[in-house]
């Protein structure tokens, strides 16, 4: 395995599995950060760090895959010469700037019939497995509005492409958060027909979103409200759907991040259990009862793509849900700037 970039998502968010599944090995990590090098050096001793991506490719007949966990703006020439050197490629997401460029990534790799997929981890949040088993179970009947909601309080921007960073740096939690959380709604209830979105900039000296909500009518009827805010001083309810038998309300967000930036690791023998006070609520026939919160198991991700290498399994995520997802984005900054509702169906 090759790592590209060290920072928030490459050390927190992906090393910690590779280094945790028996079948894969971090071999190249590329940083040209000294304290970052330091870093990778001590978390995963042999590791060679390189400090650009051209030393990686170079390597490139040593390696079997490569995860790419660079600022959005440069994953898409980047995962174009990871294919054209004949890896397959894990992207971080939101994947890449536009659906346009999304889609000629997946028609290249498909060229080569090579792997290319998509690091949309939240699949894997505990409280949204048990909210999928919730939906696929029928108890709520027919469900008519979903509502979904990412919530900080950080008021004070910090000095990161991701807060302070502009257009041109693919920042802003709309892509940031925006992209799990209509992943998610795309998985429960399927093709999106119209997008609404009010898209703001709240703190001082930023230049990308950072207090955004989004309403998608799906095809089929229902209704997801997603919020996401880093000027939240009181967080909303993580999850909350309405049904024609009743709702479920659920409040906190899944650990594995926190547990990954407090320095636990997948391998933990209570990784990804969630702390029973924080236990949903389900409303049937005016009776409440507590619904336990299923493991989280963002580890399952890369588990899936073992599979998908080792025995031709599908991808963990398929490329061309990132790809309508961009398609859903770029409505949604088109409703935002001309206060329109977009027909997408």
């Amino acid at each position: 395995m090759g790592l590209v970039g060290y920072g928030l998502a490459g050390a927190v968010f992906h090393a910690p599995f590779l280094a945790a599944d028996p079948d894969l090995r971090l071999d190249v990590v590329v940083t040209g950060n000294p304290e970052r090098r330091a870093q990778a050096e001590a978390e995963h001793p042999g590791v060679a760090v390189v400090e650009d991506f051209e030393a990686l490719l170079a390597r490139s007949a040593d390696l079997d895959l490569v995860v790419l966990a660079t600022p959005n703006r440069f994953h898409y020439e980047q995962a174009l010469a990871v294919l054209d050197a004949g890896l397959p490629v894990v992207v971080d997401k939101p994947f890449v700037p536009t659906s346009l460029e999304a889609r000629q990534l997946v028609e290249h790799a498909k060229s080569r019939g090579l792997l290319l997929t998509v690091y949309q981890n939240r699949r894997w949040d505990g409280d949204f497995r048990t909210v999928a088993g919730l939906v696929d179970s029928g108890e709520l009947g027919r469900v008519h509005r979903f509502e979904s909601r990412i919530e900080r309080w950080s008021p004070t921007p910090k000095p990161t492409w991701r807060d302070s960073g502009g257009a041109e740096d693919v920042a802003g939690l709309l892509y940031d958060l925006g992209s799990h959380l209509i992943d998610q709604a795309l998985r429960l209830f399927g093709p999106v027909a119209a997008v609404y979105a009010e898209i703001d900039r709240r703190r001082p000296g930023v230049r990308a979103d950072d207090d955004t909500f989004v309403a998608l009518t799906h095809s089929n009827g229902v209704r997801s409200h997603l919020w996401m805010s880093k000027v939240a001083a009181q967080e909303g309810p993580r999850f909350r759907l309405l049904g024609e038998n009743g709702a479920f309300t659920k409040h906190g967000t899944d650990p594995q991040e926190a547990d990954l930036r407090a320095g636990r690791r997948p391998d933990d023998a209570d990784w990804g259990r969630e702390p029973a006070g924080q236990r949903g609520e389900l409303v049937l026939a005016g009776e409440t009862r507590q619904v336990p919160t299923e493991r989280g198991a963002y580890q399952d991700f890369y588990a899936g793509v073992v599979r998908a290498l080792r025995d031709g399994a599908p991808a963990p995520v398929d490329p061309s849900d990132a790809v309508t997802a961009l398609d859903i984005i770029a409505a949604a900054r088109r409703s935002a700037a001309e206060v329109t509702v977009e027909r997408l169906i």
